[in-house]
């Protein structure tokens, strides 16, 4: 079974304008950044509070993927709420929960029952932030565990490094 999958590159970047258009509120509470580790494995993301605060609720959204062998690639969507505690406005305490989308490139010769990341698989993230509250680097380290149909995964950790907005 061969599936196609093609990534609409140019809505995704109307999205994060769309989310990213609050103009003249003086601090930053939007981030892009590149993880290593985390739901996504290898992945760009979008970060954003969903007050003007830099701290709180938020979410974010990313893409990511890499190649299991020479047929076979994955292209995943990591998807989380997140709320960030903090007692200044550059460190911060980070808790989040979501789920991440998974597409599979090419499965000739694989069985999809064997596979636990066929389709989606949850994750939780639990890490510290580094985020100036004027923009700049951003820095995040933490423990990302994954869950899913019949399997947990609690020691799975995440890198990133980006910039604040």
């Amino acid at each position: 079974m061969k599936r196609s999958f093609t990534f609409n590159l140019s809505l995704f970047v109307i999205l994060v304008c769309c989310l990213t258009s609050n103009p003249g509120y003086g601090q930053a509470n939007k981030a892009v950044y590149a993880e290593l580790g985390g739901p996504g494995i290898a992945s760009f993301n979008f970060d954003t509070r969903f007050s003007n605060e830099v701290d709180g609720f938020g979410g974010k959204i990313g893409v990511g993927g890499f190649k299991i062998i020479d047929d076979v690639g994955a292209v995943l969507f990591p998807i989380a709420l997140n709320y960030l505690f903090g007692k200044d406005d550059r460190r911060f305490f980070e808790i989040g929960a979501g789920a991440t989308l998974v597409s599979i490139g090419d499965k000739k010769d694989k069985d999809e029952d064997d596979d636990p990341f066929n389709n989606t698989f949850g994750h939780l993230h639990f890490g510290y932030r580094l985020q100036p509250a004027d923009g700049g680097f951003n820095f995040r380290a933490g423990i990302t565990p994954v869950f899913g149909d019949g399997y947990f995964i609690p020691y799975y950790f995440s890198l990133s490094f980006g910039y604040t907005f």
